[in-house]
């Protein structure tokens, strides 16, 4: 009985420690089922902007982060994201960009910022040559004006970032080498980036299509001075104007328009100005095959880049 008493208080301390334990494993196999479980998804929220100075409503979507709604304090960095030639404000989550967002933001690669989708057209978000598409100036003017006050952005230049891809990549570059002043962060994939406007300028085929596209921003016939003002491989030579960018750029090795030429051009002078930058030539072509597979590395810069993002 002596040794059955002694006993006792031990065993019920074994048996307390192993419930504990139990307990605990419990709980914190519950914690690892809420981590793996997926994370709510971002919501699109698409709308108009109107604009005085284009003359015209401009359609756009802002993808927020799940938890807008519940967190009504909280203010989030803000990526503008610029589409291809042909496509619009819906391309980007209908063609699979959404998917790719959010499963980095589900799988804890980047944290939660709002991704703006303007409709530029075919305006390769420059101010046409003849004056009539001011596109440019209603981004800088209108646009990101009206996204601060709509949502809970952070209005400060080191937390809005700017990116695209092929016409839109040449628009991020663009507009984030001429706006150094409105811009943190800028990436660019597959940019439609050309040294100089073909001579003689073709008009049969493929070429000859694209550069009656062109004729709307750049002029008809094609001006040569206009083309180069708003080059960004022009405006790279000039990196005092843009000296805080964070910068971005890849390109496919099997780019089918070349523009994996133009983004070495770009690297090179970038390369020979000491300018720091991040540059990849990937396996690959041009569209979103491409995307779908190189898309997540722009996303993942941008989030990087914003100083004041929660971590």
């Amino acid at each position: 009985m002596a040794l059955t008493r002694k006993s006792a208080p031990g065993f019920k301390f074994a048996t307390v420690g192993a419930l504990l334990l139990t307990g605990l494993l419990g709980l914190a196999s519950a914690v690892a089922r809420s981590l793996a479980r997926p994370q709510p998804a971002t919501t699109l929220d698409c709308g108009t902007v109107k604009s005085a100075i284009l003359g015209r409503d401009v359609n756009v979507c802002v993808d927020l982060p799940a938890d807008y709604s519940s967190s009504a304090a909280r203010r989030y960095p803000a990526l503008y994201c610029l589409h291809g030639l042909f496509e619009n404000e819906q391309s980007w989550a209908d063609r699979g960009g959404k998917d790719i967002f959010d499963g980095l933001v589900s799988s804890g690669s980047i944290g939660p910022y709002l991704l703006v989708l303007p409709d530029g057209g075919r305006s390769f978000y420059v101010n046409s040559y003849d004056g009539r598409e001011r596109y440019e100036d209603f981004f800088v003017q209108e646009l990101i004006p009206a996204i601060d006050k709509k949502y809970r952005t952070i209005p400060q230049v080191a937390e809005r970032g700017i990116g695209g891809t092929s016409m839109g990549g040449y628009g991020a570059l663009h507009l984030a080498m001429r706006h150094a002043d409105v811009f943190g962060s800028a990436s660019a994939q597959s940019a439609a980036l050309l040294p100089n406007l073909p001579h003689p300028v073709p008009t049969e085929g493929r070429w000859g299509f694209y550069a009656r596209v062109l004729q709307a921003p750049f002029g008809n016939p094609l001006n040569e001075s206009w083309w180069d003002a708003n080059n960004p491989l022009k405006l790279a030579e000039d990196t005092e104007r843009f000296a805080h960018l964070k910068l971005y750029f890849d390109c496919g090795d099997q780019d089918r328009y070349g523009f994996n030429e133009g983004a070495a051009a770009l690297d090179k002078i970038l390369t020979e100005k000491g300018f720091s930058h991040e540059y990849h030539l990937r396996a690959g072509g041009h569209g979103w095959s491409y995307l779908g597979d190189y898309m997540k590395y722009a996303l993942e810069f941008h989030w990087k880049s914003f100083s004041t993002a929660e971590r």
